[in-house]
């Protein structure tokens, strides 16, 4: 079906799912849907409701003008928790539905808002995760503790909680957000919430309900910040009745998505991890200090836990996505191209967010080896073929990504204008699945006409940790020739053409487009989004700090060689980017001087751009970029 020219605001406003939820009994899939640009200060998205079966359509369960997300069933299958700014926006608060609609039942009237949430099996109790009211930012009864400084050294304040109403505590080593999220058991019969558990003062982040509801395990960090609180993260048992707690081993760092599970004699509590001993490297499975995928060359993404039996996890597999069991054997349950999955109960019927290399994303659920799609939430149109590539680096290393053509276009037709994207993280990749979004991405630029070339280089996920952890110290080095390499094998076969190649990214992404062009001068343009520019310099302001000082120095940094770019270059960046600071940008900038470049800052965003209307801008000043420069 032929819709015309594809534009920025067809791409930023189409509805896209996430969340997918299975009821426990198998029979319905609760969703969120937003659109990909926020129109307003605060998100929009709605709750729908289809039946796995595909008896009925899809319904709206929760909409109107507020972000309505994290969907949670209750144990009968017969209503939904969730999280609503409906009353205050930028606040969420604990709602109820039952599946026929109506007005939702409010839950919680929390100061500080709600963060999570978990509902507990075979009871009338919700795991709540919230701030404590006193402890908002900015009020008066919280004071933080700098690093070196000593609580009780602080002079009085008039307005300060008394001191001999409270046990003295320790100082704080650090917390700028001054609001530890805590955990709290919300009584649905009385409608009372009572702190839960024994935590002193560290951040809750994560919690999983053992399925036989009389414990949970909690992921903590030691404050809200994730500089330093991801370092000294914890893991804890809680009994559900008693409220005591019992402090695990310490888990891997980036822990997350744990799960429980019963062997036939005792329980189990598995996690994701990141490998330890570097900083660098693949996410694994662990079940207390033994990591259950060492030595696999795939990479776990997501825990789902189950009723019955152990739990299913997603695996990305090169350019392909599978879920499986997590055995002894690690037995292939299903294959899709998606993500965020979830189960029913028993593990009998799974969901996911899934799309095929022309399909985008949609729900799809069902028994594994019989799913089907539930969703329909972007017209039909003509896309760009996409094809899997497969490759050899210089020193042998098995490579892959993927090629995707104008619609209507084969590779016959070459050669075409090649767009390189390189991907962020580095742990990141491109799966054989949709690709369409408000950066730079491969369907969008294929619709003005160009090839675009989508390289998984070493440094991502989907080949095991060695292949992870080999750009440790080494940014810009193999994992630029694992790149130029597949743009040769392109030029070779008659679809790139070498006087028009194009490069670009975002964050990772935006560091290789900007390193490249201080290596060689093959691109005639290029596109540097949120890219770092000075290693060291991040390493001091950046949140994500021992991470990058990990991934490279001043020898890996583009800064170093700035005054050798010749390529025309395109600059975005976010005025308020956390990740990647905007000096980072601006460093770039000034190194350029003359040289042909422009600037861009977008208020008010952080890493990401979120508002519409940069969002618009991002699209059609990338894409008019590239069409000047390779024309």
């Amino acid at each position: 079906m032929d819709m015309g020219e594809l534009t920025a605001e067809q791409v930023v406003d189409r509805l896209v799912p996430r969340e997918p939820r299975i009821s426990p009994d198998g029979r319905w899939v609760v969703y969120v849907t937003a659109p990909v640009g926020r129109a307003g200060e605060y998100p929009v998205s709605g709750l729908w409701l289809v039946p796995v079966d595909g008896s009925a359509p899809a319904r709206e369960l929760v909409g109107g003008t507020a972000e309505n997300r994290s969907p949670r069933w209750a144990g009968d299958s017969r209503s939904v928790f969730f999280l609503s700014d409906r009353e205050e926006r930028g606040t969420a608060q604990l709602y109820r539905i039952g599946l026929d609609g109506g007005e939702p039942e409010r839950l919680t009237d929390r100061t500080a808002g709600v963060s999570g949430h978990v509902p507990v099996p075979g009871s009338q109790s919700v795991v709540v995760i919230a701030p404590d009211p006193a402890e908002r930012t900015g009020d008066p009864r919280v004071r933080t503790v700098r690093p070196g400084e000593d609580e009780e050294a602080q002079p009085d304040r008039p307005d300060a909680a008394p001191a001999a109403k409270a046990e003295p505590r320790p100082p704080r080593a650090w917390d700028t957000r001054d609001r530890p999220d805590r955990l709290w058991l919300l009584d649905l019969a009385t409608a009372t919430i009572r702190p839960l558990g024994d935590l002193g003062d560290r951040h809750v982040c994560e919690v999983a309900v053992r399925p036989d509801g009389s414990a949970l395990a909690v992921l903590t960090w030691s404050c809200a910040d994730r500089e330093p609180g991801v370092f000294e993260p914890g893991l804890h048992l809680v009994d559900l009745a008693t409220g005591e707690t019992h402090d695990l081993d310490t888990p891997a760092l980036e822990a997350a998505d744990p799960v429980w599970w019963h062997d036939g004699t005792a329980w189990h509590l598995a996690y994701l991890g990141l490998t330890p001993p570097g900083l660098i490297g693949g996410t694994a499975i662990f079940d207390g200090d033994k990591n259950l995928t060492d030595g696999l060359e795939i990479c776990p993404t997501e825990l789902v836990q189950v009723g019955e039996g152990p739990p299913l996890a997603l695996f990305a597999e090169g350019l392909d996505t599978t879920v499986r069991r997590l055995d002894a054997a690690f037995t292939e349950v299903a294959r899709v191209h998606g993500a965020s999955l979830s189960a029913s109960r028993d593990g009998r019927v799974i969901a996911v967010v899934a799309s095929t290399a022309t399909e985008p994303d949609e729900i799809h659920a069902g028994p594994p080896r019989q799913m089907t799609r539930l969703t329909k939430l972007t017209p039909d149109r003509v896309w760009g073929t996409q094809h899997r590539l497969h490759y050899r680096a210089p020193d042998g290393l098995d490579l892959d990504g993927l090629l995707i053509l104008p619609p209507g276009k084969t590779k016959i037709d070459g050669p075409f204008p090649l767009v390189t994207l390189v991907h962020g993280g580095p742990y990141d990749r491109y799966a054989d699945r949709f690709h369409l979004g408000w950066y730079p991405s491969g369907q969008w630029l294929a619709a003005a006409g160009f090839a675009v070339f989508l390289p998984n280089a070493r440094g991502g996920h989907g080949h095991g940790h060695a292949f992870a952890a080999s750009v440790a110290g080494d940014v810009g080095g193999a994992e630029f020739t694992d790149v130029l390499t597949g743009i040769d094998v392109l030029v070779h076969d008659g679809v790139a053409d070498e006087a028009r190649l194009g490069l670009g990214g975002w964050s990772h992404g935006g560091f290789f487009a900007a390193w490249a062009v201080t290596q060689t001068g093959r691109f005639r343009a290029a596109v540097v989004g949120a890219g770092v520019i000075d290693w060291p310099l991040l390493a001091a302001t950046g949140e994500h700090s021992r991470f990058e000082a990990a991934l490279g120095g001043a020898e890996h940094s583009p800064i170093t060689h700035a005054a050798k770019i010749r390529t025309p270059v395109l600059i975005l960046h976010g005025e308020d980017d956390s990740n990647v600071p905007l000096s980072q940008a601006e460093l770039l900038h000034r190194a350029l001087g003359e040289k042909h470049h422009e600037f861009v800052v977008y208020p008010r965003e952080n890493h990401s751009i979120r508002e519409r209307g940069h969002q618009i801008d991002v699209l059609n000043r990338s894409r008019a970029w590239f069409s000047d420069l390779l024309a």
